[in-house]
């Protein structure tokens, strides 16, 4: 079995777009609306840790009791659990992290200079505002970026947490992929991967028999999909933490388990994967709609915000 040409091309394209769509995005965003890169981190963090370790963690222990595992093998059960167990790790780790962020957001605004009353305010005024305009300036040719409350801080801690996932998820299991596939071109799968079962092995052949260009469209626009989708939930939870809600949290959970639910249907093969990334499509153009209303009324206020030069 040999891997087209134009199918390796197009998986090679694919991923590549993947990769650097997170990045290119921070890189065009950052400036128009003063993104911090520790909120871009801590994002990446929180999808690591959260995701990448805790869930699978929690889902190694469970599938391998035995009791639970056989309450498992029940597709609709498996659904349930497997939507909710995202959606606790990922918006625990979230709300957390937006709630340190929130402190460091609001401690710095108030270290911020107070006006001054009395005789001397004319003066103090004007002396308060020429130290700002420096300082200002200072942080621009620094290329710093000061802790913000607005939905910025969302946008860049969802670039960050989306496009973790981008990478995890998406780009490296891909270029594993791709490399099973020269490889196989090759001749050689078989004796490179020696050390894996027979079933596991035979599954790796059908996989590798099944990719298409058509697959690879179907990756992209799954990446792209769930980005939007991280960073919609993103300035979900921020506002909330924001506005102090204590409500937010359980919302969050139950939003993300219905956004992982379509997925976990087809995993558990009750929907077809067209059915499924045709509504990850429409739904992330929902919330892209509503994000773009949202950061051109944000773009405004910190172009407006911004201190002009003196």
């Amino acid at each position: 079995m040999v891997v087209a040409p134009l199918t390796l091309t197009c998986l090679a394209l694919a991923t590549l777009f993947v990769a650097v769509l997170p990045i290119a995005l921070y890189r065009r965003l950052r400036r128009p609306f003063g993104l911090n890169g520790r909120d871009t981190i801590a994002g990446i963090a929180v999808f690591a840790l959260c995701a990448m370790v805790i869930e699978r963690a929690v889902n190694g222990f469970v599938l391998h009791q035995a009791i639970t595992a056989a309450w498992l093998s029940n597709p609709l059960t498996f659904v349930i659990y497997g939507a909710l167990i995202a959606g606790v790790c990922q918006e625990v780790g979230r709300f957390i992290a937006m709630r340190l962020m929130w402190r460091r957001a609001t401690a710095g605004n108030a270290t911020a200079p107070h006006s001054v009353t009395g005789p001397s305010a004319a003066a103090g005024d004007a002396a308060a505002n020429a130290t700002a305009a420096k300082l200002a300036r200072a942080a621009r040719s620094r290329k710093t970026s000061v802790p913000s409350t607005g939905d910025s801080t969302a946008l860049g801690y969802g670039i960050g947490h989306g496009g973790a996932e981008a990478w995890m998820v998406g780009v490296l299991v891909e270029i594993q992929w791709i490399v099973f596939a020269v490889v196989e071109n090759r001749g050689q799968l078989d004796s490179y991967l020696d050390n894996v079962p027979v079933d596991s092995m035979m599954r790796i052949h059908l996989i590798l028999a099944s990719l298409s260009p058509q697959m690879a469209g179907i990756f992209v626009l799954e990446r792209m999909a769930s980005l939007v989708l991280q960073i919609g939930l993103s300035v979900l939870m921020w506002r909330g933490v924001r506005a102090g809600w204590r409500g937010i949290l359980p919302l969050a959970i139950v939003a993300h388990a219905l956004v992982e639910g379509p997925a976990a249907l087809f995993q558990a093969k009750l929907v077809p994967l067209y059915a499924v990334d045709g509504l990850y499509a429409l739904l992330a153009l929902i919330v892209a709609g509503v994000l773009v209303r949202i950061f051109r009324s944000e773009a405004q206020v910190t172009q407006t915000q911004t201190p002009t030069r003196v």
